[in-house]
């Protein structure tokens, strides 16, 4: 193939960024949009790029060294970089390279003033913005300048920033070449940015335009304040108009300089408001083109608008697909399930697929439409009563979608309410024989389910599949199994509620649910001690498993001494819980069967941290207390006027939250029972796959839905390419911030909790457990990588079940997801943990190592000098 060194922007297309790279390539789609303006010019391919790096010596050692270094070396970065710039910039432009350039700038004018801008191959992309991290210099003119600026850009591909942020993003140096637009320069009136969707609260519908004096490289730069300006509905709703002092200009010779503004223009828009609408029609019309909405360059000269730039805005959170204009309200499920991280293609589709409600996806993440329950005024009461004792800032965020009356339409009651979400307790009986009865009935399912589909292979193995998903839904949808849930939490509010209003105690149902029997998920966690305590009889063992690594380290047990008893107690506890994970909620996510190594940082722990028998008496020692506080309050509410009637009603609540409350957390342990069955059957037809040449790694089927997996074993086909997107996809969502509540707009909604009672410089958060302690902050994201001590405090993102056997160890928890009722809130509470959730970005304004306070009663967390 003939190297294409310079191509005219005319002549290329959006499909054409390994060519021109990815700036290159949008300016020449932007070239093409019927009404948009484009500064003539050319791009140098990468073609030239590749040409000028082959002669540069030693540059894939160099190359070698640099992607050896630690992100976070800045100073090897920075010393390496500038030697590899250096050379690069030293390098003669060959002969015919450099005639093509010219020949190109003779076109546009020998003479004239350019812009010469970087354009790399992984930049502007849906995925990675990479703005900023290459060079651009204005107003370079004369064939010889504009050569040894393209030179520049070439370098500037190896800036310690875009070094740095490579790195970071997983991108191979070697993956990633230069091209260079050079285009006629504009000497613009004003210039600046307009971003087609708002790019804090993410709503589409509304466009932001910033605007200044002269060049916008000023602006971009920071070098001034713009004005700003909200336009929704072609209307200039809000502006915000800036004092301009300074701005940038193009001066004759070449270069730019800053200048003074004249005091009678300082106070003047740049932009006048019919400016402002067309300019964001012209805007409109680029996003319709590239199917998204746009960070665009734009400047304003003889009366014209100019587009020097437009990229995706790779921030926004996606907004779920649903085929109508309607507008809608999310809530997102992941914050409910304690689990926001993105989940892979199959982990979604079978979550929806055993779902109790539809389920619609967007950035990775799940979200339940409630547009109609908040529609009509019953539901919507009995839908913010339910989600506010969860969750505030989800009852917050919703009734802020609501304040405007516009968003969500208003129906009458479709007919007679529904219960309320809390008062009368649920009608059945206070009989632990209840609970007895549904896991029995859930054990003998999953018993079933594991026999039944050890025959099952090929599509009858997805056949098969669904029918068991629709006995999942109907075990989980057992009225029973409901309403000894509800029967557990409308207990705990009664007691929190009654207690309060009679004694004056606050979040009383805390001590009184301690050692509940029955919870599975508290189970794990001391059963984990147990294991400990096996573990610590054996020191060779306890030294073996400090440097273990390998995830078949059980088989290395028994050449120890005392190591088959230990790998026993292992394959117990794995037996009984190893279909655990954190995010367990996607069946993609690795199990601890799968990973077994993710546990022995905790075993470690819990050898160090307890003495023999711990499990038994931390359990024994909770039971104690919750019988005294039951003592203590049933004995002050008979001293009360018509006492013995309010200490009646408070026993019957108290037998009754005992009862149900820790059944709370089985049906969760039921489905991911399910699904590591469902998981190794599948992961069997995937291997399937692989060994016929169909797929090249097994778990390439995590990026296909269940329907798609399911057509590729019909077909023995798999789209390549299909599988590359999706992986890029979900390195892209990795970097997104799921909200709480999410509109059709796209607005991301987090919510406040609009406290006035917390002290100056606390962290405020939802009370889940009460107490208040002391100690030091252990900012914890990974589980394996937990290194407590007693006294410890916990804070991480969210915790799931899995996270449970690090609780044993600590002394309270933050996070920085959760609700009253999530397993974290529930977990910390039969162990007396005082703990706050929902507190904002908790892992990074509290660092590891510090000491904090929490107060758990309360919800707030100071941080202590």
């Amino acid at each position: 193939m003939t190297e294409q060194y310079v191509l005219d922007l005319q002549q290329v297309d959006a499909t054409q960024v390994a060519v021109v790279g990815g700036k290159g390539a949008h300016l020449g789609a932007l070239s093409g949009i019927d009404g948009i303006r484009v500064p003539g010019g050319f791009c140098v391919t990468t073609d030239a790029f590749r040409r000028v790096m082959a002669q540069v010596p030693s540059i894939e050692d160099r190359l070698d060294q640099l992607a050896r270094l630690d992100p976070d070396d800045r100073e090897g970065i920075r010393t390496l970089s500038a030697q590899i710039r250096r050379t690069i910039e030293g390098i003669a432009i060959p002969g015919d390279l450099a005639t093509a350039i010219t020949r190109a700038l003779a076109r546009f004018g020998e003479q004239a003033a350019y812009a010469v801008r970087s354009s790399a191959t992984a930049e502007d992309l849906p995925t990675a913005s990479f703005a900023g991290q290459q060079d651009t210099y204005l107003n370079v003119m004369g064939p010889t300048a504009i050569l040894q600026h393209i030179s520049r850009c070439w370098a500037s591909l190896f800036t310690e920033r875009a070094v740095t942020y490579r790195r970071r993003n997983g991108i191979d140096h070697r993956a990633v070449h230069m091209a260079v637009v050079v285009q006629r320069m504009v000497f613009p009136h004003a210039a600046g940015v307009l971003f087609t969707a708002d790019p804090i609260t993410g709503n589409r519908k509304t466009a932001t335009v910033e605007a200044g004096l002269g060049l916008g490289e000023a602006l971009v730069s920071g070098l001034v304040n713009p004005d700003v300006f909200t336009v929704r509905h072609d209307e200039v709703v809000a502006k915000a108009i800036a004092a301009k002092t300074r701005a940038l200009r193009a001066l004759p010779a070449g270069g730019t300089e800053e200048m003074a503004i004249d005091s009678r223009r300082q106070e003047q828009p740049a932009l006048t408001d019919a400016q402002v609408v067309q300019l964001v029609r012209l805007g409109r019309r680029i996003e319709a083109h590239f199917g998204r909405p746009q960070d665009i360059e734009w400047c304003l000269a003889d009366d014209h608008f100019q587009i020097v730039q437009s990229r995706p805005i790779t921030t926004l959170f996606p907004v779920p697909v649903t085929g109508d204009q309607e507008n809608h309200v999310y809530v997102s499920v992941g914050h409910q399930q304690m689990m926001t991280d993105p989940m892979k293609p199959l982990g979604l589709s079978v979550w929806q697929l055993t779902a109790m409600a539809p389920m619609h996806e967007a950035g990775g993440r799940l979200f339940v439409d409630v547009t109609q329950p908040l529609a009509s005024p019953t539901s919507r009461a009995a839908l913010l009563d339910l989600i506010g004792r969860g969750d505030p800032l989800v009852r917050d965020a919703l009734e802020t979608v609501l304040d405007r009356d516009d968003f969500v339409p208003s129906l009458p009651d479709a007919g007679p309410a529904g219960p309320p979400a809390s008062g009368a307790p649920a009608p059945i009986e206070t009989d632990p024989a209840i609970v007895t009865q549904l896991i029995e009935r859930n054990e003998a399912s999953v018993d079933a389910l594991r026999r039944d589909i050890r025959t099952k292979s090929g599509p009858e193995l997805f056949d098969f599949l669904l029918e068991a998903f629709a006995d999942h839904k109907r075990v989980l949808g057992d009225p029973l199994s409901m309403q000894a849930i509800m029967a557990g939490m409308e207990a705990t509010w009664w007691l929190n509620d009654k207690l309060g209003e009679w004694l004056g105690e606050k979040n009383a149902a805390d001590t009184l649910t301690l050692s509940a029997p029955g919870n599975v998920t508290s189970e794990m966690g001391l059963a984990l001690l147990d294991v400990a305590d096996v573990v610590r009889r054996q020191p060779e063992v306890v030294a073996f498993l400090q440097g273990v690594e390998d995830e078949g380290f059980l088989e290395e047990l028994p050449k120890l001494a005392g190591g088959a008893e230990v790998r026993d107690a292992v394959e117990a506890y794995l037996d009984r819980y190893g279909m655990r994970c954190v995010g367990e909620i996607d069946i993609t996510r690795p199990r601890w069967r799968e990973r077994p190594t993710t546990l022995v940082p905790v075993i470690l722990d819990n050898v160090r941290n307890f003495e023999p028998g711990a499990a038994e008496r931390r359990f024994e020692e909770g039971r104690q207390k919750a019988r005294q506080k039951e003592q203590d309050v049933l004995s002050r509410l008979r001293a009360l006027p018509d006492g013995d009637r309010k200490a009646d009603e408070a026993k019957r609540m108290i037998d009754r939250v005992r009862t149900f409350i820790g059944y709370r957390e089985y049906p969760k342990y039921g489905i991911i029972s399910r699904y590591f069955v469902y998981k190794q059957a599948l992961l069997e037809e995937a291997e399937r796959l692989v060994r016929a040449g169909v797929l090249p790694e097994q778990e390439d089927v995590f990026y296909l839905t269940f329907q798609e997996f399911h057509d590729a074993v019909r077909s023995k086909q798999v789209d390549d390419r299909l599988i590359r997107q999706r992986k890029d996809a979900f390195r892209s969502y990795q970097a997104l911030t799921p909200p709480r509540v999410l509109t059709s707009d796209g607005e991301a909604l987090t919510g406040a909790y609009r406290r006035d009672d917390v002290p100056a410089g606390a962290l405020v958060g939802l009370p889940v457990s009460a107490g208040t302690i002391e100690g030091r902050a252990r900012v914890i994201l990974d589980m394996a990588e937990a290194d407590l001590e007693a006294g410890d405090i916990l804070v991480t993102a969210y915790t799931d079940p899995s996270w449970s056997p690090l609780f044993v160890a600590i002394a309270g928890l933050v996070t920085e997801v959760g609700g009253l009722m999530t397993h974290g809130a529930v977990i910390a509470r039969e162990y007396g943990l005082p703990a706050v959730v929902g507190v904002a970005q908790a892992t990074r304004l509290i660092r590891d190592g510090q000491r904090i306070r929490v107060h758990g009663s309360d919800g707030y967390v100071e941080i202590l000098p």
